[in-house]
């Protein structure tokens, strides 16, 4: 049952860079991970101004620190999430446990899945916030923010779209693998020595008599 589901019956193969580098998995996480350096370093390098007439710096988006903390937090935790999901996807063919194989799939899914929709509000509230923003001297940081903030919904909708297929594709293999052999008429079954039960006692075709010593009985067929 184990066998192949999620592409277990690979496992144990040697890692090829090559190949590795090549799969859209792993072109997508590299450009979520430059996104999300682009969008939490801008902010945390240029997002914080202070304006001539006040003391105290504000974020350049509306003076929103909310808007600032939430984009460094979103960015940060996507540029982790990336490293992880590249070294599992490198040790991946490694995995010989079905039930492992198909643990990362799903969290990859789910987690890809949180990521566009927690991307797509950051996008949001970032392109809200920018437009109230009467003046600011960091105009072209904060557009730079806002559009990686929006190439990072679809790098992160692609990566779910992938880890779909391939959750998709492991359900197939474990079903295609799996038999329950009561309901698999298929499957070849010894024939029964017995089939019919005992159907009495066959006669030996020498009859035990008790004859005479020395008398010469021939054997009846």
């Amino acid at each position: 049952m184990q066998s192949s589901a999620y592409g277990a019956s690979l496992a144990g193969g040697a890692f090829d860079l090559g190949s590795f580098v090549k799969q859209p998995q792993t072109i997508l996480r590299c450009l979520s991970w430059l996104f999300s350096i682009v969008v939490f370093a801008t902010i945390t390098a240029e997002g914080y101004t202070n304006p001539s007439t006040e003391a105290e710096t504000k974020c350049m988006f509306n003076g929103n620190d909310s808007a600032c903390s939430y984009g460094v937090g979103i960015g940060v935790l996507a540029f982790l999430a990336c490293v992880v999901f590249l070294i599992l996807d490198a040790y991946f063919p490694q995995i010989s446990n079905a039930k492992e194989r198909k643990f990362i799939v799903m969290g990859d899914l789910v987690f890809s899945a949180a990521w566009t929709f927690l991307w797509f509000v950051c996008f949001c509230l970032l392109a809200n916030q920018w437009s109230k923003t009467e003046k600011s001297s960091v105009a072209d940081a904060a557009r730079a923010v806002v559009a990686f903030s929006f190439f990072s919904i679809i790098s992160w909708a692609l990566l779910s779209y992938f880890a779909y297929g391939r959750y998709r594709q492991g359900v197939s293999e474990f079903e295609q693998e799996y038999r329950d052999p009561a309901n698999d008429h298929n499957t070849p079954y010894p024939p029964a020595q017995f089939a019919g039960g005992p159907t009495g006692y066959q006669q030996s075709p020498y009859p035990n008599r008790q004859d005479q010593p020395g008398e010469y009985q021939p054997p009846s067929y």
